[in-house]
């Protein structure tokens, strides 16, 4: 090939990779990447003070260089995780992440890139749910300067332990991020619920989505998290109508019913009166009657995994 191979592609460095800090001066660095001829693009990280900012704008604005901004070592250095279990240390991530687009815009870069954090095996669920939620944050905020966001494959059980991870979980990722909701629990019976008392009659759909779980579904007449209708998908082969009391379940009805991980399925549960219908992909599958709970709210139920769901609508008598 005769032509430089800046005529097919943009070669880019990372700074602080190239020219470690503990070794070459910030401002030194950049200057001497940005007059190298053989680069078109680098990527910089957080700078430690205004000045020091302000003279690498300067710089970077003068250059040739595509600029690109790489967040991984706010994540790194400090120790936060956007994956957080414990919820005040993913905002913690998440405010420095939000820090990051500040800068990389002021610095020119049209995004930022960052990384997962590290896991549990026994909290894995959780803390997907946890990244889904920082990285809907951050794209909203983003948005609304116009530029994206970009989490970078790492690996995922040695080293860094990212929780994203192998491609096929990324690719899962990618799809379970333009839901809605993404509901998670580690135990039986988790649930989340709006609505109070005065909702009686009336029917709830969404579209859901199921991860690894145990089984899944949808909620009505909830007066609390310990009593409620359930209309749920389980074990991969069956669906159930069943009446929540404390920590008793009763199946009020039940049928074979085969569905799998990743596929989108229309469920409507609706209350009207002593009758209790539920729909899968607008077919009735089932359909019983009990007295036990007149009223009260809805929302999604989850046991042991992850569903993620697009749109819960309630509709009324």
């Amino acid at each position: 090939m005769k032509d430089p191979i800046q005529k097919y592609f943009q070669i880019g460095t990372i700074q602080w990779m190239s020219h470690p800090p503990v070794n070459y001066p910030l401002l030194e660095s950049v200057k001497s990447l940005a007059c190298d001829p053989y680069f078109t693009a680098l990527e910089v990280t957080k700078v430690a003070d205004d000045e020091s900012r302000a003279a690498m704008k300067k710089i970077l604005e003068q250059s040739h260089m595509k600029v690109c901004y790489g967040a991984q070592p706010r994540l790194l250095g400090s120790g936060l995780n956007p994956n957080d279990i414990n919820e005040e240390g993913r905002k913690k991530a998440e405010a420095t992440l939000i820090e990051a687009i500040d800068e990389a815009e002021y610095l020119g870069a049209k995004g930022i890139a960052f990384l997962a954090g590290k896991w549990e095996i026994e909290t894995k669920n959780q803390a997907y749910s946890q990244l889904l939620k920082t990285t809907r944050n951050l794209c909203d905020y983003a948005a609304k300067k116009d530029m994206m966001i970009e989490i970078e494959v790492f690996d995922y059980d040695m080293d860094k332990a990212a929780l994203i991870g192998p491609a096929p979980y990324a690719a899962q990722f990618a799809a379970d991020f333009n839901q809605t909701y993404c509901v998670s629990h580690q135990e039986d019976d988790g649930l989340v619920t709006i609505g109070s008392r005065e909702w009686k009659d009336y029917k709830v759909e969404s579209i859901v989505y199921f991860s690894l779980h145990k089984s899944g579904g949808l909620v009505v007449r909830s007066t609390g998290h310990k009593r409620y209708y359930g209309a749920i998908l389980t074990n991969y082969n069956t669906a159930q109508i069943f009446m929540q009391k404390d920590g008793n379940r009763k199946i009020l009805t039940e049928t074979e019913f085969i569905y799998v991980e990743d596929k989108p399925y229309k469920l409507q549960f609706a209350a009207y009166g002593n009758q209790l219908s539920f729909w899968v992909n607008e077919e009735k599958i089932l359909c019983t009657s009990d007295a036990a709970y007149t009223c009260g709210g809805a929302g999604f139920t989850i046991s042991k995994g992850t569903m993620t769901c697009d749109s819960f609508i309630v509709l009324g008598e």
